[in-house]
């Protein structure tokens, strides 16, 4: 009896060897659900070009834009186990939507894998240079009196800065219009040409145009003033009660095999150890995160237990 049992075992055990052989000579994939030029889209850019170089093999970054990232999501949950594919996600992607969009046609939990986290973000608030003030309360001012122009620009529909934008408004009892762009770099060239006076996004999306001049960011959503622009104030500084922060995770689908899926997020925390890593992200104003697989699980646990009673409570609908 013994005999059929071990070659059984062998058969499996060779049949995984074949696939992570196989993996191993096709490139991998990272599908991002937002534009090029936006916070995600850079962040796997940066993490891409290592990640090559230790797997031996190209690594394709994927831009599948379209439902607020919802795409891309789905588009990683049917990849085929034969095709290594990683999604870097946010909590727009894998918590909000989820929540509210009935057919978002992806469960977090039960599609995917948590691999890495790789950084976190505040978001910030930002204005035009064509809107006359220079200080939070003096915007939810000028918004109530002109109703008119009272609309702020997100870099997604659905997204987590779309998600903050209602929290501020909302504390603020001011109405706006949500205009949706499909990702950070459209946004950031209606703010700067005017066709949208507001803006909500991650933080170190809108503070290179701010240090330049060209707009002007009033809060950021961080409990503390983050080091990047030390004298930007927090929105609890400016008079609100509100902090927030997201993160980038990749993941992995379940199609891919576990001990694929173990490797790649050993690789990737290789990775994000790396000094020069490192520096390649302060340089793009971001704060990368060093995590394990397990560490990653722990911490999308805990956001998770902190975030959807919130989103359910908001009564947001898209």
């Amino acid at each position: 009896m013994w005999k059929p049992l071990a070659t059984s075992a062998l058969t499996a055990v060779l049949a995984l060897c074949a696939t992570l052989a196989h993996a191993q000579d096709t490139p991998l994939r990272i599908v991002v659900g937002y534009a090029p030029g936006g916070a995600t889209d850079r962040v796997a850019r940066i993490v891409a070009d290592k990640l090559g170089s230790k797997l031996g093999t190209p690594v394709i970054v994927e831009n599948k834009t379209g439902a607020g990232g919802r795409l891309s999501a789905q588009a990683v949950k049917a990849a085929p186990a034969n095709q290594p594919t990683l999604l870097l996600a946010n909590p727009a992607v894998m918590l909000v939507a989820p929540l509210v969009f009935p057919d978002a046609g992806y469960d977090p939990e039960r599609d995917f894998r948590p691999v890495s986290h790789v950084n976190s973000y505040e978001f910030g608030v930002a204005v035009g240079s064509a809107v006359p003030v220079k200080e939070l309360p003096h915007l939810m001012a000028w918004l109530k009196a002109n109703p008119d122009k009272a609309n702020f620009g997100v870099p997604a529909t659905g997204s987590l800065p779309h998600f903050f934008g209602l929290m501020v408004g909302d504390a603020a009892k001011v109405r706006a219009e949500v205009v949706g762009y499909r990702g950070s770099a459209p946004l950031l060239n209606d703010l700067l040409g005017g066709q949208v006076p507001v803006a909500f996004d991650t933080f170190d999306t809108l503070l290179p145009q701010h240090e330049a001049g060209k707009i002007r960011i009033l809060a950021v959503s961080s409990a503390k003033r983050s080091a990047l622009a030390p004298q930007i104030p927090t929105f609890k500084e400016a008079g609100m009660d509100l902090a927030a922060t997201g993160w980038n995770t990749f993941f992995a689908p379940m199609t891919m095999p576990k001990a694929q899926a173990e490797r790649l997020a050993g690789l990737i925390h290789e990775v994000m150890k790396d000094p020069d890593t490192q520096r390649k992200f302060a340089t793009a104003k971001m704060e990368p995160v060093v995590a394990t697989m397990a560490q990653t699980e722990a911490m999308l646990k805990a956001y998770r237990a902190q975030w959807a009673p919130v989103v359910q409570r908001s009564g947001f609908k898209p």
